[in-house]
């Protein structure tokens, strides 16, 4: 029996013998992918987020990668930070966590990165109060731990985007 996903568009087929390893393993290890980083390896600082989309619900969702088993994304496709910038182009997030200086030693940015963009592509999907745009922004990314700059520039850097995501779709003013 095999283990059947897709990451970053490219199928994979891994014996289930492998049921048990970790994502994040098999992204450095297999994929040479090495972009998601590894840092508590609990779960707890999200420096490994990944997007993961899994049938039957197609919408992405964040999952760390250091404690998620291989065995639990049987058909699921997965998007690393590798799959964000296209043709050179750096994504909107990205750029936007660029110009605002928001990391120092950019090691949590690839987390903060993939759970910006789920955050935003969320809001198009289903906008939210205006007022209540912050406390939106918190449960999306609140959780990641940075050592270097505190949040705050990643806050900054995201907030326009934001809000520009959920007026774009009816976000209520």
């Amino acid at each position: 029996m095999t283990i059947s996903l897709t990451v970053n568009g490219i199928a994979y087929q891994i014996d289930d013998s492998r049921a048990d390893d970790k994502l994040i393993d098999f992204l450095h290890e297999e994929l040479n992918l090495t972009g998601t980083k590894f840092c508590c390896g609990i779960g707890v600082c999200r420096a490994c987020t990944v997007q993961v989309s899994k049938p039957p619900n197609p919408a992405p969702a964040p999952v760390v990668s250091c404690s998620t088993a291989l065995g639990s994304l049987d058909g699921s496709a997965v998007s690393t930070i590798e799959s964000v910038a296209r043709g050179g182009v750096l994504d909107p997030v990205q750029q936007a966590f660029l110009e605002n200086f928001s990391f120092q030693c950019g090691y949590c940015t690839p987390g903060f990165v993939m759970a910006s963009r789920m955050f935003l592509e969320g809001l198009k999907a289903q906008p939210v109060p205006a007022d209540q745009l912050e406390d939106a922004m918190m449960t999306a990314i609140g959780s990641h731990i940075c050592r270097c700059t505190g949040y705050l520039r990643y806050f900054e850097a995201l907030r326009p985007l934001a809000e520009a995501a959920n007026a774009g779709q009816g976000g209520q003013q």
